[in-house]
Order: structure tokens, then sequence, then C-alpha cells
């Protein structure tokens, strides 16, 4: 059982001041396999004082240094990305080789493309050949808390530190308390990247503890959080008294337009894409919807993409998929499949219960559900397992009304081979993003939604500015 009850807190590994230990459980096994302490108030505000008392430093640092800085913490990063890709398997439940692949190579993309935004930024300029006189800087915000979630743990911490760091901020790290140990293998990373004390430092804890001390503290001059809408209502709610900035990566329920014209493996793309990570993940295209002239056809390409599906422990390399993250998880995710069968949803592969010969971790069977109506639950709430609801549509403008018709609008996805028809709806569709034919966007494009899946961006250019303030100068000369 590995000890990691210590925070990083001013350049130091601290025993916690007020804390209660935590088992962390390996989600293929149900078994604990680490321990940690979720902190207290006196480890919140020792946290945000040591990040206050380095900003003044920190954030007049020229940006070359503080270019250097990143880069030493990307070789850290790079020296020990296999360990970052187990750490993330045994807490999440990743499969080793997603782990490897995605979950921990992401976190090294991020940091690499902090540095060459932050290499190409200017924070001084003038206003305009209009106002002689007139400048504008871009300063750091100041004190940022940054609450990460489990389901991706590197992408989130690197999409957060890396541009907060290299605006000139200094952060306190909250990770989620059920996947903490990437995270603290982060901060050692820091450590040896030899970042001045201060400027990162990580407390763990729950939402309702650490979470709620720093959106309240008077100290903190932004929070960042990716997670759920509910916990970003509440975060909104707790940081008003302090008016301090909040940026929210919250929920989705994207949905993928196949018209008829999508190529022939469109179908089967969208499936693996909902199933990817068990379905953990906030832009997971968990709504297909399918021209009705193929409508049958993609819900018999469903059914065998989802019957040839592994499920199988995180630890085994191949290309299954893994576990969810918990007990909690597992009970919502069953909770949401036996209502969808409740409410009418014709199910056509997997169901309820764990995938036959798994009897312990837990495994989720892949699911797919066809005729889902716009009034079921399964349409509504994010499931956040690997649950994929299918429904038919008729023409183009009812293809756009139904994918419009959820209270988020983080990512939606077309499948079709007429271009000019692709960016209509891409232009139509209320989302922060869109991906056709499964194009993926380019290394820097922003990340965020509209809606209930949150305000701000992270990435490129736009994430840096979320943790700049702007301030006009008159009489610059």
């Amino acid at each position: 059982m590995r000890d990691a009850r210590q925070f990083y807190i001013d350049g130091a590994w601290v025993a916690p001041r007020d804390g209660q230990d935590l088992e962390v459980l390996n989600p293929s096994t149900e078994e604990p396999f680490a321990t940690i302490s979720l902190g207290g108030q006196a480890d919140t505000d020792a946290a945000v004082a040591a990040a206050k008392a380095a900003l003044p430093g920190w954030s007049r640092t020229p940006k070359a240094e503080r270019a250097a800085a990143l880069k030493r913490l990307l070789a850290a990063y790079k020296a020990r990305i296999e360990e970052m890709a187990e750490a993330i398997s045994e807490e999440m439940g990743a499969p080793i080789a997603l782990a490897r692949a995605a979950q921990a190579a992401v976190g090294a993309a991020h940091l690499q493309n902090a540095i060459q935004t932050l290499e190409a930024f200017t924070f001084e300029f003038p206003l305009g050949e209009h106002a002689p006189g007139s400048q504008i800087l871009m300063e750091p915000i100041g004190v940022c808390a940054l609450i990460t979630p489990w389901n991706w743990p590197m992408n989130q911490v690197t999409l957060k530190v890396a541009p907060a760091l290299a605006a000139g901020c200094t952060v306190v790290l909250k990770p989620s308390e059920i996947a903490p140990l990437s995270s603290y293998l982060f901060a050692e990373m820091v450590d040896a990247a030899g970042i001045p004390a201060g400027v990162f430092n990580l407390v763990n804890g729950d939402g309702a503890g650490v979470g709620t001390q720093l959106s309240v503290h008077p100290d903190v001059d932004m929070v960042s959080f990716t997670g759920s809408t509910r916990a970003g209502r509440a975060i909104t709610k707790n940081a008003a008294d302090t008016i301090k900035r909040v940026t929210l990566e919250l929920g989705g329920k994207g949905a993928n337009i196949v018209f008829a014209d999508a190529d022939e493996a469109a179908v089967t793309r969208g499936v693996r894409h909902c199933f990817n990570n068990s379905g953990q993940s906030c832009n997971a295209p968990t709504r297909m919807l399918v021209e009705r002239s193929r409508y049958e056809e993609a819900v018999d390409t469903a059914i065998k993409v989802a019957g040839g599906t592994q499920v199988a422990p995180a630890g085994i390399d191949g290309r299954q998929i893994g576990p969810v993250v918990s007990q909690v998880q597992w009970d919502k995710i069953q909770g949401l499949i036996q209502t969808g069968i409740d409410e009418g949803g014709r199910l056509v592969a997997g169901g309820t219960g764990r995938p036959d010969g798994l009897n312990r971790g837990y495994f989720v069977r892949p699911t797919v559900f066809a005729d889902v109506t716009p009034d079921m639950t399964i349409w509504r709430e994010e499931i956040f397992g690997p649950v994929l609801s299918i429904s038919p549509f008729d023409n183009e403008d009812d293809a756009l009304q139904l994918a419009n018709d959820t209270a988020y609008g983080l990512t939606n996805y077309v499948q079709t081979q007429d271009i000019e028809k692709a960016r209509r709806a891409a232009r139509a569709l209320r989302s922060g993003m869109v991906e056709i034919n499964s194009k993926p966007r380019g290394p820097g494009a922003p990340f965020g939604g509209y809606r209930q899946s949150g305000n701000g961006r992270e990435g490129g250019v736009w994430g840096l500015e979320e943790f700049l303030e702007v301030k006009s100068v008159g009489g610059w000369g």
C-alpha cells in the first residue's frame, strides 16, 4: 500500500495539518492500493498563503524564464511518462494501452503547446495608431485554484497548470480524490524541474472540503474547474461573494449526426468513440442521430460493434475498455440503463449488470439503446459510461433541431461527404466544438462549451488568456 498522505506546499513535501486518511481503490479489483490525506482548512490556508507569497516574484519573471521552467517540467514529465501511464491506469481504470497512447501522452502535448503559445505571445502592445500613448498590458490574474477531475487526469491538470504558470500566476491544485496519484507524481516532476517554491502547490481533498475552501477563499483570485455541472453550479455560487473569476468545463451530451451520405465506417467510428475511456469523457458522442434511410443499418452496426467490444481489467495490454472509476459511478450508470429500459428505449445491446466473466471490479456492459426520444432520461442526462442512444431523423433541419435539444453544448459531430452541408451544420450547432467526419481539431484549438457545458476555453492562446487580466494605460509615451 503506497503512502501518499503528504501535500506539496511552498516547494516542499509536508505532512497534513488537518488531514483525514482516505484509501484509493483500483477500479479493476475494488482493492485499495494507496492512502492519501484529505486536507482541511489549515492545509488549504497554508497552500494559498504560499501561492500568494510567491506571486510577486513569479509574476515579474521574464517570459523566457517562465518558458525555460516549463521546458524543464516537460523534460521531467517525459522522463517518467511510463510511470504516469501506470498511475493513471491503476487509479481510474484506463486500459494501459490507452493510458500510454492518450492519457499520459496528452499531458506532454499540452505542456509543449503551452510553451509554444507562451513564446509567441505578446503581453504588452499599443492600442493602435488611432490612440498614441495608449498601451495594453496583459497581466497575471493572481492566485489560481485549479480543481481537476478523475476521468482524464493529466489532460486537465496540464491544460490548467501550464498556461497558469505561463501567464505568471501561482497555483493551488486540488485533483480528484478518486484518482490523485497521477497528480502526486506530477508534483514530483514540478519539484524536479526546479519551479520556484510556492508557485505550484498541491493539496488533496474532496469537493465539500478543500474544493469549497478554495472557492470561497479571499486570497484566491480565480477558480478553474473541470467536472460535473452540479459541482460547477456550487463553485460559482461559492465564489460569488468574492467576485473571483470562475472558468468551468462541465458536462456534455454530444450528438453525432450521421447523414445518409456518410462514409461506411462512420457508425462504427461513432460507437467506438462513445465507448472510449469506458464512456467517461465529457465530449463523448453519446447521442447518435441517423438519417432514416440508414437507421436500421446503423442500429445493426452498433449492435455488432458493442458485441465485439472487449471489457477487461485495465492492466491487460490490449484494445479493451476497462472499468468505470468507482462504485458510485457504476451504480449511477446501472440506474440510468434501467431507467432507459423502463421509459421505453429499445435495448439492443448490453444492459444492466457486469459483463460475463467479470464478477469483481466496476465493469459495465457496452450498451446501446435504439428509438430514444427527447422525453427520455437517457437523452437528457449525461450517463458517463459506455452507453449509446440512437435516434432517427428525417432531414437536415430535423437533425439540427434534435442535436440542439439539450441543456449542454460541448462537442457535436457531423458525418457527411457533402462539405457544404457539414459546414452549415457546424455553424448551426450550439456547441463550443464541432468535428466533421472524425477529423480532430488541431493542437492549441480551444476546448470548452456553451450553456451548461460551462464557460471559458482551455488550450492555446485562449487557454493562456483565461489566466490574464487586461490593463489599459494612457500616457504611455
